[in-house]
């Protein structure tokens, strides 16, 4: 099994490609969005630990994130965003690598991931593909998705890894600016992956 990092900044398209790998070459993808904030609810380790940093308030009454103060503590200082990253992403990677040993008969997994680098999620692929567009394109897509302001979006994008960093530690980019068509991209993808696997195998 070959385990493969997707990554790429905001309104990069990264979700939209990961959707396309599992519809079309049949890749099932780990969201570590949607799968953090998941276990950060159900994983008791994570439970105990956010709740010795925040406070028993951190969790409602009915068990849910107390969201506000979630977010009010992590922009009261910017060290506190790597001491909750450090109680969560380690259960994270657990969890994605009991995950990916469920996934029977799939000869590739993927991973999504924003902050792949950041994390050191690439540090549990085997390989890293990063979805390109231009910032400009970029700051265009998510104006149009998520109804925020241009500043908002530029805010976020500096205070992500630059495209530079990223396509460096890449192994493979995926251009998403229209120079290319995607399905083709993603066909090479495959090919040189399934390669991988029979060299491996």
């Amino acid at each position: 099994m070959v385990k493969i990092g997707i990554t790429g900044g905001i309104g990069s398209g990264k979700s939209y490609v990961s959707r396309l790998l599992t519809e079309h070459y049949g890749i099932p993808v780990y969201n570590t969005d949607s799968e953090a904030k998941r276990l950060m609810l159900s994983d008791e380790g994570i439970r105990r630990r956010l709740t010795a940093l925040l406070g028993k308030e951190v969790y409602k009454s009915d068990g849910t994130l107390n969201k506000p103060l979630l977010a009010n503590y992590l922009f009261a200082d910017s060290c506190h965003a790597g001491q909750i990253n450090a109680i969560v992403h380690p259960q994270v990677k657990a969890d994605f690598l009991k995950w990916a040993d469920l996934q029977t008969g799939c000869e590739i997994v993927a991973l999504e991931s924003a902050i792949l680098f950041e994390s050191g999620f690439d540090n549990i692929v085997d390989k890293v593909v990063m979805v390109y567009a231009p910032v400009e394109l970029r700051i265009r897509r998510v104006m149009l998705r998520d109804s925020t302001t241009e500043e908002k979006i530029r805010q976020r994008i500096v205070a992500q890894m630059d495209d530079k960093a990223k396509q460096d530690r890449s192994d493979f980019i995926i251009f998403n600016d229209g120079s290319r068509p995607l399905n083709l991209q993603l066909d090479d993808l495959q090919e040189t992956l399934e390669k991988m696997i029979k060299g491996n195998g």
